[in-house]
């Protein structure tokens, strides 16, 4: 049976309290959600997803005092960052408290939390009155998706309800801060925070590699996989003025314009001006686009590696490593 799909947050907020799986739209990407304290609605996302639960959730809240129900501790360089940039597309990982269900955090002492900036996303986890654990909402490794009717294609008949919030605005899953106890804050994932903007607030920060990641299980973070949002089809990065070979079987993906666009299958401008935000905010629905064309290998040009093109840069080389292998991806 297809899930159910509303625009009423109540709706939403009434099966979650029922241990139903919700996907809802934030201004990241569409989550797929459950009651982060109902061990069996959790464990349904991860079966939903084909997801393994090395791969920690991100616990969604509504307010400071539903933030208290999840961590045991805000430190200072927490409290800047949400003073900042809540609700925003900030992850924060913080100490968590005893009762968050090991399987949330795959066993970690640490619980990723965030506050969406989405409103109808923010109703539903405030009239659910629970904390809302929410990977996106898309088949494990794959396309993460921007709109409802992409999470209806995709996990449609294994969910109950999507709650219909519209294209995500910003269309990158957001940026993951650890280590805010102790030791120096680290950038787990890129996303949809740039980390120039949380420099300009808390001073630098490293970034942990994708490589760093996988030499530890769990994961740290969500999303950290090297090879993730992957298409079904050959994927081939190139550099930002490099051509693309010609040919009614090939797909671009790209910044701006094209010069030779007739020579290829589909193509897929991102940014006519050549936004970054633009940019990031249509980059999963394009490249999903281009995987459902009748085109039979992918090409997309890396972007400039600077605010949300690091990021957009990350997703790519993720989704390259992930698509099936073909001569150009191997060498």
């Amino acid at each position: 049976m297809t899930a159910a799909l509303t625009t009423d947050p109540r709706q939403a907020a009434l099966t979650l309290r029922q241990g139903g799986l919700v996907a809802f739209g934030t201004e990241t990407v569409y989550g797929l959600g459950a009651n982060a304290f109902d061990v069996q609605a959790v464990a349904r996302v991860f079966e939903a997803k084909g997801r393994p639960t090395f791969d920690p959730l991100i616990v969604h809240v509504s307010s400071r005092e539903m933030l208290s129900q999840v961590v045991a501790e805000v430190p200072p360089v927490a409290e800047q960052l949400i003073n900042e940039f809540w609700p925003g597309p900030l992850t924060l990982v913080l100490p968590k408290r005893d009762f968050v269900p090991d399987l949330v955090t795959a066993g970690l002492p640490t619980v990723g939390v965030r506050m969406p900036a989405q409103p109808l996303a923010l109703e539903m986890i405030e009239a659910a009155g629970v904390p809302v654990a929410a990977p996106s909402a898309n088949p494990f490794g794959r396309v993460s998706p921007t709109t409802a009717e992409h999470v209806i294609q995709s996990l449609g008949d294994r969910i109950d309800m999507v709650l219909d919030c519209g294209p995500c605005e910003v269309g990158l899953e957001s940026t993951i801060v650890s280590h805010v106890h102790g030791d120096a804050p680290t950038v787990l994932r890129l996303g949809g925070l740039t980390v120039e903007e949380i420099e300009a607030t808390i001073g630098p920060v490293p970034l942990l590699t994708a490589q760093q990641h996988e030499e530890h299980l769990p994961m740290a973070a969500p999303g950290s996989l090297a090879r993730h949002y992957a298409p079904r089809k050959p994927l081939t990065i190139l550099r930002e003025h490099e051509v693309p070979p010609p040919g009614s079987d090939v797909g671009v993906l790209t910044l701006m314009a094209l010069c030779s666009e007739a020579s290829f299958g589909a193509v897929e401008i991102l940014s006519q001006t050549g936004s970054l935000t633009e940019a990031a905010a249509r980059f999963f629905g394009a490249l999903r686009r281009l995987d459902a064309a009748p085109v039979s290998r992918l090409y997309a040009h890396s972007f400039p590696d600077h605010g949300l093109g690091r990021a957009l840069n990350d997703r790519l080389t993720r989704a390259a490593a992930g698509a099936p292998a073909n001569e150009s991806n191997l060498t």
